[in-house]
């Protein structure tokens, strides 16, 4: 087998082991060991849901770096320097002495994030895959495991420390580095990413313009254009796509920080109530394998009506959940609904507005991190204020029933509606010559 039909299943392999150390070990796992350090060091729920907001602010806000590094320096550095932050995060959280301290974590862990994980994994993985649903279903489902592993991680790492949590974050001090300096080493070179990025856009606007050129309908849409940022920042689908990504992340972060101190506060055991995020992360992991595998023939844009559904319904469930029935349909339908509308946002954002600036384009969506971020804040006040919960979660799914009507309604975008910009050059890592980055031809 060549190089060119080994080497994208090894990126693909080691993307998704990233991905799956990085969720385990802070999303899902942050929840579990949360209770233990409030208790320890005495916070309030309002400063510990603050940690939470500072990891999913620092992880969306910082969204605009991982690009200028992968621009400037290629993949390989971008994956060096977050291993670096991440260790350093996970070293203040296991030397947390002050609530100071953990809030640095936290927000070194949320940078760490973003250069590891979403944005270098889709901007490789699409220049290698041209059916890029499959390979990101493949992506999300393989590293969301880690989602389903983290939680019980934590709960066996902290048994066997005696309850303690300091061990646990020192052993993912050791696991981020070795595991992200490995990986690391696994890239390949720019020229080879280049050679194959070249190949593959040929291959994709090929099809598309065939299946344009063909009058027929067509079961996936995709564009023959590459659009700009501006340009795309300029239609309405953008922005529905972006309060998809918000509402997925806003329901996944205050789910992962506040679902088992909620459960807990109703009578639910505290291992059950870990089981049940775990059982989150699994139907997180279905939900973007089976879109994943339909995805590239199925119009993912009812994918991501179903996911917005599927996150609100589970949300109010969790509200009210006191019995297993209820706890089953919350993780079901959070689960499904985080892990296949984040699949769903990155495949339209590829077919609605092309490959060539797509590491821009993404990148600026995932900037609402920093706004859903606020979710576990809000959920901390409010439980701190009111007594529960409960209202936060029944507020968020208020929020995706609105997107799911919006996303309902939303048809792809018209190139021909934009106004040509004026044609600059650009370098592309992943081009073998410069492109025009914005050329409306």
């Amino acid at each position: 087998m060549s190089k060119l039909e080994w080497r994208p299943w090894l990126l693909l392999g080691v993307f998704s082991l990233l991905l799956f150390l990085i969720t385990g070990a802070t999303f899902s796992s942050l929840g579990v060991v949360l209770p233990a350090m409030v208790t320890d060091q005495k916070w309030s729920w309002a400063q510990a849901g603050l940690g939470f907001t500072l990891l999913g602010a620092c992880c969306g806000g910082s969204a605009w770096f991982p690009p200028m590094v992968i621009r400037r320096f290629g993949v390989r550095a971008a994956l060096l320097l977050g291993t670096g932050v991440m260790a350093a995060g996970f070293l203040c959280l296991y030397l947390t002495h002050s609530i100071w301290l953990y809030l640095l974590g936290t927000a070194l862990c949320g940078v760490a994030y973003q250069l590891m994980a979403l944005i270098p994994g889709t901007h490789v993985l699409a220049a290698v895959f041209k059916r890029r649903a499959m390979a990101f279903g493949l992506y999300f489902t393989l590293g969301g495991l880690g989602g389903v592993a983290g939680p019980w991680m934590a709960l066996a790492l902290m048994g066997a420390a005696g309850g303690g949590w300091r061990p646990f974050w020192l052993f993912q001090i050791v696991a981020a580095l070795v595991i992200g300096v490995l990986c690391s080493l696994l890239i390949p070179s720019r020229e080879w990413l280049a050679a194959s990025s070249v190949q593959i856009d040929a291959e994709v606007k090929t099809e598309a313009e065939t299946a344009a050129q063909s009058k027929t309908p067509v079961a996936v849409y995709r564009t023959t254009r590459d659009w700009t940022l501006k340009q795309a920042m300029g239609t309405v689908q953008f922005y529905i796509l972006v309060a998809a990504y918000f509402v997925h992340l806003l329901s996944g972060v205050t789910v992962s920080s506040l679902s088992v101190a909620h459960l807990t506060q109703k009578g639910v055991a505290p291992a059950l109530a870990a089981g049940m995020l775990s059982l989150e992360g699994l139907m997180s992991t279905f939900g973007r394998l089976g879109g994943g595998a339909i995805g590239d023939r199925f119009d993912p844009k009812w994918l991501l009506v179903f996911a917005v559904g599927s996150l609100g319904i589970g949300s109010v469930a969790l509200s009210i959940a006191d019995n297993l029935p209820m706890m089953i349909l919350y993780a079901a339908g959070t689960g499904i609904g985080f892990g296949l509308t984040a699949l769903a946002v990155t495949v339209l954002l590829l077919n609605y507005f092309g490959r060539q600036n797509n590491l821009e384009i993404f990148s600026t969506v995932c900037l609402v991190g920093a706004l859903s971020a606020l979710g576990p804040l809000i959920g901390g006040s409010l439980r701190d204020l009111l007594g529960s919960f409960a209202p936060t979660f029944q507020l968020f799914g208020l929020v995706a029933s609105v997107i799911f009507v919006a996303a309902l309604f939303m048809r792809p975008p018209s190139f021909e509606t934009q106004h040509p910009p004026t044609i600059r050059r650009r370098s592309d890592p992943l081009a073998a010559t410069p492109v025009l980055v914005n050329d409306p031809a």
